[in-house]
């Protein structure tokens, strides 16, 4: 049984940059261990499925070692998948995950991902962290991922955590991020809990790192970079409990799985 896909790198408007993704539109779905299966043969941060209901479509996305409860670049990829190969007709799409719903907008050659706001909350530095991630934090707040505020965008592209001991720690990943030197601020993101050492671009952790930053600099539009060796840009807004994400994103591989 062939099935068709598409490789994305989303937060990017050129190959080899950005976070790549692999895209399948299905008919119906499979079973959990075989999109599990699927997702470890691509071997990619994340494996999106997305399966149409009703007026939109629902979408699911794996780790090679898991399912995930939200993905902003495979989310951003899967729309450019269904406008740009699929044919999928006008300027928005709806989704629907676990928790809720999610849209994805064109804005000129940009697509904008709509996605929950999250309010990272301070807390006293957690034992360990400096020495795990070879750098002294400035902020540490607690949220799904853990935010750690660095010095500086150097100390940001400097840091080389103890991945081993960083699985450890009960946060599904880790942030670092500092203000920029050409964008409002920089990150990196590490999950290595979740078979991820580092991800180029995280949509889902601007989600914690908008708010924290538009209240940092007193201003609710933000431009960003995350990345170490490969990453993107993205352009962030706070817009009350929501965040709107935007970055460009091109199909750099298309194939078909044989089962």
């Amino acid at each position: 049984m062939p099935l068709a896909f598409h490789q994305v790198d989303a937060f990017s408007d050129k190959p080899f940059a950005g976070n790549p993704a692999a895209v399948y539109r299905l008919d119906h779905w499979l079973d959990d261990a075989l999109l599990q299966q699927i997702a470890a043969e691509h071997n990619l941060a994340e494996t999106a499925f997305v399966v149409r209901e009703g007026a939109a479509w629902r979408i699911r996305w794996f780790t090679p070692a898991c399912e995930v409860p939200l993905c902003g670049h495979a989310t951003l990829a899967s729309a450019h998948a269904l406008f740009e190969c699929h044919g999928e007709p006008g300027e928005r799409i709806d989704f629907l995950y676990r928790d809720g719903n999610l849209a994805v907008c064109r804005d000129g050659d940009r697509l904008v991902l709509d996605f929950p706001c999250v309010q990272p909350t301070p807390i006293a530095m957690p034992q360990g962290l400096a020495e795990i991630l070879g750098q002294t934090p400035m902020a540490v707040l607690d949220a799904p991922q853990l935010l750690v505020v660095l010095e500086s965008q150097a100390a940001v592209q400097a840091c080389r955590p103890d991945l081993r001991a960083l699985a450890q720690l009960p946060w599904t990943a880790v942030i670092v991020t500092a203000r920029g030197e050409s964008v409002d601020f920089v990150s990196r993101n590490f999950a290595p809990a979740l078979g991820i050492d580092e991800d180029p671009v995280t949509g889902s952790a601007h989600c914690i790192l908008t708010p924290y930053w538009a209240q940092q600099l007193g201003k609710p539009e933000l431009s960003a970079y995350q990345g170490g060796r490969r990453g993107g840009f993205l352009w962030c807004r706070l817009k009350g409990e929501r965040v709107e994400i935007a970055g460009h994103a091109r199909v750099v591989c298309r194939g078909e799985l044989l089962l």
